[in-house]
């Protein structure tokens, strides 16, 4: 049956959707919270940012090269809490939690199926770099969760009328405007729905006699004008990052609006790569394979009652009874299945583009045609993949894993999209390969944890979980 003609009562979310969304919230919210203040030093980048964040509340100047949205959100943390760790995480846990929830949300757009949903937002659980992210004082899980909610508040525009139209829009557009005013990167997340919407609208045939209800959200998007999509968001959310560089304008009169910017993008290209810049830099070629993780936190004690961090000199390996370890890393099955998922879906596509090339003779064919799920849900996929990672290839400047993230999040949404289709699907082997992924993930979730959340194992324990050298 084609899902494109239930009707919208049909798409009522059933008991069971909203029993797994709670039970998804509660398991990222335990995840994250639980021992946040573990460490009592400043981890990795907090050294900057949650510092940052304080010169907020302080009055104090200083220079940064992001824009300043992500340390005013800290900053919030740190004045309702402190300047502790607890203060300057909180705010990262709360948002950190709610990236499954929009991942559900956005697969819900995306195709309208609940268990597709569903099955998206608990990859998203079990990925193990968005956990790390998500415990510190650190600014990725704000683009992550802007961007993301920009797609969806965009996606459910085009299924409104009148005034709830234009509030998603306008919505969608401040969201981007907020991304931004995090990181730069966050425009990946726009520079998607472009690419979408203009290879979309290009493949479009549309379906003769189909009511607009009954389109697939991708479908409803592309009716999306030009003007709405390429002036009036983009706007919106310029007005948003402009305003949200006051407050720190005003603290910072050294340099004004333009010259900020100038100074940021300096600073980026004067920034080298390699080692000698810093040990766990790493390439966009490596990220798919997650070749070189980042250590955010490493110690070795010789009791569970060692206070953390240790004072001294460093404890010999060979002395240590504990590694407490904490890896900015992915799970790796889950990761590595995911980048297969999204080669798999990148192949369909190139298939179905071959396939309408060999009907070229007959006038009448588009080489793009677009016009059922099959086709829109994977162009939708590889196109947030490829506007979130191409750009990294003009970038010289030392990058990281976790720059892979907004990418990563819709090769996750492809793997879950191929699980849904495989766990019912009638030949057996796919439904058996299907549920050893899932098996797979979950395992690897709960065997990397302790390098999570920083637990306290034993060094040939830590050993274990240390796979390659390129990951030390």
């Amino acid at each position: 049956m084609d899902r494109s003609k239930f009707s919208k009562r049909q798409f009522a979310a059933p008991p069971w959707f909203w029993l797994g969304l709670i039970a998804l919230w509660g398991i990222a919210l335990g995840l994250r919270f639980w021992g946040l203040e573990r460490f009592d030093t400043l981890v990795f980048d907090e050294v900057y940012f949650a510092k940052f964040a304080r010169n907020y509340l302080t009055q104090t100047p200083f220079f940064d090269a992001h824009p300043p949205l992500g340390k005013y959100l800290i900053a919030v943390g740190i004045w309702l809490k402190g300047f502790n760790p607890w203060g300057y995480r909180w705010m990262n846990a709360l948002t950190g939690s709610c990236i499954p929830l929009l991942v559900v949300g956005l697969g819900v757009q995306i195709a309208r199926r609940y268990s597709f949903a569903l099955l998206a937002g608990a990859l998203a659980t079990l990925d193990g770099l968005l956990l790390v992210e998500s415990r510190y004082g650190l600014i990725n899980v704000y683009v992550l969760a802007f961007g993301l909610l920009g797609h969806w508040l965009a996606l459910l525009s085009g299924q409104q009328r009148g005034w709830k139209h234009w509030t998603a829009l306008t919505l969608a557009g401040l969201s981007f405007g907020a991304a931004a005013a995090v990181k730069w990167t966050g425009l990946g997340f726009l520079l998607g729905l472009y690419l979408f919407w203009a290879i979309g609208r290009l493949g479009r045939l549309g379906r003769p006699g189909l009511r607009l209800a009954q389109e697939l959200p991708l479908e409803q998007f592309l009716r999306l004008s030009f003007t709405k999509l390429f002036i009036f968001i983009p706007v919106t959310g310029a007005v948003l990052y402009s305003l949200l560089w006051i407050p720190h304008l005003l603290q910072n009169p050294e340099f004004g609006f333009i010259e900020v910017h100038r100074q940021m993008f300096g600073y980026h290209q004067r920034v080298g790569n390699g080692p000698s810049i810093h040990p766990y830099c790493s390439s966009l070629p490596e990220w798919p394979l997650m070749k070189r993780p980042v250590s955010y936190f490493y110690q070795l004690a010789s009791s569970l009652q060692d206070s953390l961090p240790a004072t001294g000199p460093p404890l010999p390996f060979n002395k240590a009874k504990y590694v407490y370890s904490v890896y900015a890393m992915g799970n790796p099955p889950l990761w590595w299945s995911a980048t297969v998922a999204i080669a798999i879906v990148l192949g369909m596509m190139v298939w179905h583009v071959v396939l309408q090339m060999r009907q070229l003779i007959r006038p009448s064919r588009n080489i793009l045609r677009f016009n059922s799920e099959k086709h829109y849900v994977p162009l939708y996929l590889i196109t947030g993949y490829a506007a979130n990672i191409l750009p990294w290839l003009s970038i010289s400047r030392c990058a990281f894993l976790y720059h892979y993230m907004p990418a990563y999040l819709f090769s996750s949404l492809a793997l879950a999209w191929l699980l849904e289709t495989g766990l019912p699907h009638s030949l057996k082997p796919l439904r058996i390969l299907s549920l050893v992924a899932i098996a797979l993930s979950i395992f690897g979730f709960l065997f990397w944890l302790p390098v999570y959340l920083g637990l306290p194992i034993r060094p040939l324990e830590w050993q274990w979980r240390i796979w390659f050298r390129s990951w030390i």
